[in-house]
């Protein structure tokens, strides 16, 4: 899927959306009501006697029924949603500024002296800062120890919270931290070199095993490039867990055997940021300070930028609410009871 595909439908009432949780309430509701009618055929004698009896009852028609009441409920839910298919592109204008988020996906992520551990806690803090944005373009590059940008410089808000929630420390084959790496990636993603504010927001436990991090915070702080840094974990440390489908089996031990305790590094997220003129936050709290740091953005002057984007879309409502509308009258011309008529002609029994 491409960012275009990803552009062309919208949902004007997203408010709507929760409706879509009802439908496997709805299937889980069905399936609970026939086997409580079945138990209840099961006490008051056997199945097969009460077949005989009540040969006119369709065993296929209730479920297809049900199907058609399914599959209108959706439309319907569509219908409030109200899906729009975007029809024309066109180049405009729009003003913002440029914010690359720098994660750590290194195994010390999984450190759980935050909770549920400091790389869950880290994409939650991200994905609210996301929601916040306006028109400012956002990017995403994970690091371990080597970097990658997983989303480039985009104002498709959407498409880059889609990638964020797919991240995990698999994301990155080479394992270690190479903060400096990171960093010189992420600068490499600011393309217009004019754009006076260039943002890059490190979020790391600070432990950088395989580079220099302030020597390439130095290289950015002459690009023009402010790097703001909130730092995660805690300063006691904590081990990094390993698990086996969910279960713990073990913890992360080097070479000798002994458990591994990775200890969160305020000094080095600090310098970083005091180096290039950006904000450190010691991330606490549901944003991990990454509130205030959108702060400090918003107080930027806004650049302009040219963009593509969908200038057209139209409404898909009045599909949707007629495909809910026939399936209904489908369902309402069937019974429940076998039709006695075709009954008699029966093809595959002996005369």
């Amino acid at each position: 899927m491409n960012r275009a595909d990803l552009e062309m439908i919208r949902f004007d009432n997203p408010e709507w959306l929760h409706l879509l949780w009802m439908l496997p309430v709805l299937l889980l509701v069905y399936i609970l009501s026939r086997y409580l009618y079945k138990r209840t055929i099961r006490q008051f004698g056997q199945a097969d006697l009460f077949s005989q009896m009540a040969d006119m009852r369709s065993k296929t028609r209730p479920h297809l029924k049900f199907i058609l009441l399914f599959a209108a409920f959706s439309f319907m839910a569509l219908a409030a949603i109200n899906p729009a298919v975007g029809t024309r592109m066109e180049e405009a204008w729009m003003e913002g500024t440029d914010v690359v988020i720098a994660l750590d996906v290194s195994r010390s992520m999984h450190a759980e002296d935050v909770r549920p551990n400091r790389l869950e806690r880290a994409k939650l803090a991200v994905d609210r800062l996301i929601d916040r944005l306006e028109n400012d373009r956002v990017g995403i590059v994970v690091f371990a120890g080597t970097a990658h940008t997983q989303v480039p410089l985009t104002t498709d808000h959407h498409a880059a919270k889609m990638v964020l929630r797919t991240l995990g420390t698999g994301s990155v084959s080479v394992q270690g931290t190479a903060i400096g790496r990171a960093l010189a990636r992420a600068s490499l993603a600011f393309v217009d070199e004019d754009r006076a504010n260039k943002t890059i927001i490190l979020l790391s436990d600070g432990e950088s095993h395989e580079d220099n991090p302030l020597e390439y915070a130095q290289m950015a702080a002459e690009r023009g490039i402010t790097i703001h840094t909130v730092g995660i974990g805690s300063r006691e440390g904590a081990p990094v867990p390993i698990y086996d489908n969910g279960t713990l089996t073990d913890h992360l031990r080097d070479r000798d055997g002994r458990v591994v305790i990775t200890r969160y590094d305020e000094d080095t997220m600090r310098r970083i940021a005091e180096i290039t003129g950006g904000v450190f936050r010691h991330g606490r709290g549901p944003d991990l300070g990454l509130d205030n740091i959108l702060d400090e953005i918003r107080s930027l002057e806004k650049e302009a930028y040219q963009t593509t984007v969908f200038a057209e879309y139209e409404s898909r409502f009045h599909y949707m609410a007629l495909l809910a509308f026939i399936l209904l009258v489908m369902e309402s011309l069937i019974m429940d009871r076998k039709n006695k008529f075709l009954k008699k002609f029966n093809l595959f029994n002996p005369l």
